[in-house]
């Protein structure tokens, strides 16, 4: 509590009555001495103008000029101007002073009163008329009797006119001091108001001083204060109140300061214990998910290189269900490691210039086999739009969308287009289907992970209930809003806001999807680091198949022996986690020193760690998350294999 707030308060409650009674009287006051002395000023010049327009009626009746003209001269009064005096025809006879006024008035048989404004000055027109006198009563009165009575008399002769102005300057000037007289009175009764408001106060404001004082110092946690209790005090019985309070709190929290203590130690030791829970369960996951994908990795390469090898019709048809429920296993596991990756917010967004045809060439070129298999119709509108974002995130976001719409759509067909946004700084990419589209009341739902609409018997060739998924994740990652309509039986279509590239930016189109000096990667010289034997055994396998040019190692110094013999790998392909605790990161790095080149390579690892991904951007090294599909594998050979031809093999 701010005891100057209240002793404002209380002065002010005071003052304030006191100011405007004070207020209110001095106006009444102003006001009518105001009214008395204009009264009063008006009355003398009224005066003044009768008494000079009744001395006046001889001379203008006997046009005696120079009689005006002394009359005239001889009214030598302090606030008088200006005096004239003209014959009834308004010609001026006598004048004394400087009138302010360059036309005359309007001359009639009334008095009138003129205020001048500009001049500060009052003008008073007083007609002169001639005075009638009776010559014999006693006619007028026997012509009165004896039928004249009633009759109204001739209106006097006007002989002319007296024009007087009158300066304010006296009036206004006493009235400036009765104002400043006002004023000072005023302001006197406020100041005696306030110094006895003051004074009065302090006989209130001391007790309620010393209370706020206290509760301000428990408060402040100082819960040993105590208030001195005087005898007489008015607010004696507070005070006692605020002591046993205060003296119940100071018990109150050292019991309760006992009982922190007590549950601070039993919460550190469980959050020790979660803590170690934490780690251990982080430690079998990584340890379990990297044990997972190293089989279901070699089990990819084996199914593949199997379907390459010659079969009868029933062989071929089993392995195609194997190999499908392989890629199954692995959609499932990369969509996890999608998600996980959103989640952790592992993905580091690389914004760049790119036109959109090169990305929805992929997209179309990846799907369309898809769309044919369904008997639907995927259609891509070419653009030239070159747009500013993570081409990586953008294509996983569209993909998921693509993908989605051809799953859910049995008649019909799925367009991507890209359309110009309302701003003209951003286009909006669609995906449109004529699926089943998705009831209101699942719309909100279907970004869930694992959430699938009519799919209780989670059949995989509906999907995982991943993808939309992935793609709210990774759309907010971009910051980009993705909005969906959708009806029953009607199709859906989504829409995402993506910005344009700047304007001016002219880099050179490169597709890529077709390599333009290299079309196939046979013959090309690959060095295979790998320390797990039936990984190794099927990577092998499967680069042989591809007419590669295979050299294995397990770790480091095989690897360096191999180099010193002659090989002279084209690009590297290493596991990230290696035998007596090497990883692949180095391994490069020294291989490519003991070569003397920067061999282009790559990092094939089980572990879904943000720090790996990150180390492996920081050593520019594309990172291949276990289990890899061979297509992907084959594309990036044939992508580091075009980029060292491009950089003249100097660089990767």
């Amino acid at each position: 509590m701010k005891l100057g707030g209240i002793r404002h308060r209380m002065l002010l409650a005071a003052v304030l009555p006191v100011a405007l009674i004070a207020v209110l009287l001095a106006a009444v006051f102003l006001f009518t001495r105001f009214d008395d002395i204009n009264a009063a000023h008006r009355q003398r010049a009224g005066s003044l103008a009768r008494q000079l327009a009744t001395a006046s009626e001889y001379g203008l009746f006997s046009d005696n000029v120079s009689q005006l003209r002394t009359l005239a001269g001889a009214l030598r009064e302090a606030d008088v101007r200006s005096v004239a005096i003209v014959n009834a025809q308004g010609q001026m006879l006598a004048h004394a002073g400087k009138p302010s006024y360059r036309t005359q008035p309007l001359l009639d048989r009334q008095e009138r009163e003129q205020f001048e404004p500009g001049a500060d000055l009052d003008l008073l027109l007083q007609p002169v008329a001639a005075t009638q006198v009776p010559l014999d009563d006693l006619f007028d009165a026997q012509f009165d009797t004896a039928g004249g009575a009633g009759q109204a008399m001739p209106a006097p002769l006007l002989l002319g006119h007296v024009l007087i102005e009158f300066s304010r300057e006296s009036l206004n000037q006493r009235a400036r001091q009765i104002l400043w007289t006002g004023i000072a009175i005023t302001l006197g009764g406020l100041l005696f108001g306030a110094l006895l408001a003051a004074r009065l106060g302090r006989g209130v404001i001391r007790p309620i001083a010393r209370v706020s004082r206290l509760i301000e110092r428990i408060g402040a946690g100082e819960l040993s204060a105590r208030a001195e209790v005087l005898p007489g005090d008015p607010l004696r019985e507070v005070q006692q109140g605020l002591n046993v309070m205060a003296q119940r709190l100071e018990s109150g929290r050292d019991e309760l300061e006992q009982r922190i203590a007590t549950a601070t130690q039993a919460l550190r030791e469980k959050k020790e214990e979660a803590e170690t829970a934490t780690r251990a369960k982080s430690r079998f996951l990584a340890a379990a998910s990297h044990d997972l994908r190293q089989p279901m990795h070699a089990l990819g390469l084996f199914v593949a290189r199997l379907a390459q090898l010659p079969h009868d019709a029933p062989t071929t048809h089993l392995i195609g269900n194997l190999e499908a429920s392989v890629q199954a296993l692995q959609e499932l596991l990369d969509g996890l490691l999608d998600v996980s990756r959103l989640e952790a917010q592992a993905v580091q967004v690389q914004l760049r210039p790119f036109p959109l045809a090169d990305l929805f060439e992929q997209l179309r070129a990846s799907l369309a086999l898809t769309a044919q298999q369904k008997g639907l119709r995927l259609r891509v509108r070419p653009t030239q739009v070159w747009v500013l974002s993570d081409s990586a995130l953008l294509h996983r976001v569209l993909l998921n969308l693509l993908s989605n719409a051809l799953r859910y759509t049995h008649t019909g067909g799925v367009l991507l287009a890209c359309r110009s946004g309302a701003d003209g700084q951003h286009v909006r990419i669609e995906v449109w289907d004529t699926g089943i589209g998705i009831a209101p009341e699942h719309q909100s739902a279907v970004f869930k992970e694992f959430y699938q609409i009519g799919n209780s018997e989670r059949d995989r060739n509906k999907g995982q209930g991943l993808g939309l998924s992935i793609v709210e994740h990774s759309a907010r990652l971009l910051g980009y809003p993705l909005q969906m309509r959708s009806s029953l039986g009607c199709g859906t279509r989504f829409s995402l806001c993506v910005p344009l590239a700047p304007p001016g930016v002219a880099l050179e189109r490169r597709s890529p999807l077709r390599p333009r000096n290299f079309e196939d990667i046979a013959g090309l010289r690959v060095l295979v680091i790998e320390d797990d034997q039936l990984v190794r055994e099927a990577l092998m396998s499967l680069l042989v198949s591809w007419r590669v040019e295979v050299a294995v190692a397990e770790g480091l110094a095989m690897a360096l022996a191999l180099l010193k013999s002659g090989v002279a790998p084209e690009v590297i392909v290493a596991d990230y986690r290696l035998r007596d605790g090497e990883n692949g990161i180095e391994v490069i790095h020294q291989l490519r020193a003991a070569a003397g080149q920067p061999i282009p390579a790559c990092l094939i690892s089980g572990d879904t760690d943000a720090t790996l991904m990150q180390a492996a951007a920081a050593a520019s090294l594309t990172l291949l998350q276990k289990p890899v599909r061979p297509a992907k594998l084959r594309s990036l050979l044939r992508r580091l294999t075009r980029s060292a031809q491009a950089d003249g093999g100097n660089a990767v």
